[in-house]
C-alpha cells in the first residue's frame, strides 16, 4: 500500500469514527428529549382562555417539573411566568443527587 493510500484510509476511518459518535450522541439527545417530553402533563380545563402573544392561538396549560407552562396550540410556542425558566433549568440540570437533596429538604 502506498503512503497516499494509507493517508486516505486513515482519513476515511476518522470520518467513520466521527459519524458513529454523531449517531450515538443524536440517539442520546432523542432519548433525553423523549424523557423530558413524557414529564410534560396537560392540565385539563383551567376555566380561563388565554391567547398566544405571538400568533393569538389558544394557550393550553401544562405542568413540567412542578412548574406551570402555557403552550400555544397553533404555533407550539411555550410561555412562562417570570422566574419559571430559571427554575425549570436549575431543576432539570441538578441531577439525581440534587433531586435527592430536594426531597430531604422538603417540608411535608
Amino acid at each position: 500500500m502506498a503512503a497516499n493510500e494509507k493517508d486516505k484510509f486513515g482519513e476515511t476511518m476518522k470520518l467513520v469514527e466521527r459519524a458513529k459518535e454523531d449517531i450515538y450522541f443524536a440517539q442520546r439527545d432523542r432519548e433525553l428529549m423523549e424523557k423530558l417530553r413524557n414529564q410534560l402533563k396537560k392540565v385539563e380545563d383551567t376555566g380561563t382562555e388565554i391567547h398566544c402573544p405571538k400568533c393569538h392561538g389558544l394557550l393550553e396549560t401544562y405542568t413540567f417539573q412542578g412548574f406551570t407552562l402555557d403552550r400555544c396550540s397553533d404555533c407550539g410556542g411555550i410561555w412562562m411566568d417570570k422566574g419559571e425558566l430559571e427554575g425549570v433549568l436549575s431543576k432539570v440540570t441538578r441531577g439525581p443527587l440534587g433531586a435527592w437533596l430536594d426531597k430531604l429538604a422538603a417540608k411535608e
